[in-house]
């Protein structure tokens, strides 16, 4: 472990922030088959959107994943280190039109790993932002699929029930840790009224954000994405009021 600023002089000369130190960790991490089964258990725990945290033993170096997960990012003691590694957050936007364009390139600029779909040629044959994945599947299969999860978020953004809905009745009843949909407090106010008869209960339309987005008096299509991933960062912090 290497340490950086612990004297004010060094501080000074670092110019570390708020006069903070840095502690590195150096670590000689050699292709042992202990430690290539240990990485492939990362990697498979993060490609299945399912947390893990590698343990550190500071004294030998020895590495092996933990059952141990914390919110902390970096557990440090005498004796071992605890690295809590997170899957990538993901959102599924529904409705290729251009509010769903501005979310997605602010989404990626956010470190989102973004998926598009709208099953209407006609709209996603029209629509394209590199980096972003486009899929024509039904709505509902999408989210079963591969959006049921605590990192992922549903944002329907159509603006017809035929694809917005067919996404929130199934992403409703999943573990998503943020679902919204765009429309008015009239179209809102509606879409709550249809979703008991797609057989969701009350508790779950209740999860429902929408209107979508804080108000900020956005009218734009990129202002409305602004005011949509603020909320959507919001809830992911756990910071709503």
């Amino acid at each position: 472990m290497v340490h950086y600023g612990v004297s004010a002089e060094e501080q000074a000369r670092l110019r570390l922030p708020c006069g903070g130190q840095l502690h590195v960790l150096l670590e000689f991490i050699q292709a042992t088959p202990h430690n290539v089964s240990t990485f492939a258990e990362i990697d498979r725990a993060l490609n299945n959107h399912q947390r893990i945290s590698r343990r550190v033993d500071l004294i030998t170096g020895h590495i092996d994943t933990a059952p141990e997960s914390s919110d902390e990012a970096v557990i440090l003691s005498h004796e071992q280190m605890l690295h809590s590694l997170s899957p990538r957050y993901r959102l599924l936007l529904l409705g290729a039109g251009d509010v769903a364009r501005y979310v997605a390139e602010l989404a990626l600029s956010m470190d989102y790993d973004v998926t598009l779909c709208d099953p209407r040629p006609d709209y996603l044959n029209n629509w394209f932002v590199p980096g972003v994945q486009l899929s024509s599947d039904l709505p509902d299969d999408v989210v079963r699929d591969q959006f049921s999860n605590p990192y992922s978020g549903v944002i329907a953004l159509a603006h017809d029930p035929r694809v917005d809905d067919m996404a929130l009745m199934e992403a409703l009843k999943t573990d998503a840790f943020y679902i919204g949909a765009m429309g008015s407090e009239r179209t809102s106010a509606n879409r709550r009224l249809r979703l008991p008869e797609l057989g969701l209960t009350e508790a779950e339309i209740e999860r429902l954000h929408a209107p979508i987005g804080f108000m900020i008096g956005s009218k734009t299509p990129a202002e409305i994405a602004i005011s949509i991933l603020a909320e959507v960062t919001a809830v992911r912090h756990r910071v709503m009021k």
